[in-house]
């Protein structure tokens, strides 16, 4: 496990920047013919979605 100290500010922005990655990768799944390809998008949404989940909650502590 390797741990990332960040300031509240920096932790924000990660987070801000996830969000926007997140949504992106919503359209881009929809967009994919490859299952395989959308398969492997839909994998990194759920690691994405669970990392942003860590972020707010070490924010909001």
């Amino acid at each position: 496990m390797a741990t990332v100290e960040f300031e509240n500010h920096e932790a924000c922005l990660l987070s801000e920047v996830i969000s926007s990655y997140l949504s992106e990768l919503r359209m881009e799944i929809a967009d994919t013919d490859l299952k395989d390809f959308r398969d492997k998008l839909k994998e990194r949404k759920v690691m994405l979605m669970e990392i942003a989940a860590k972020i707010e909650g070490a924010i909001d502590s």
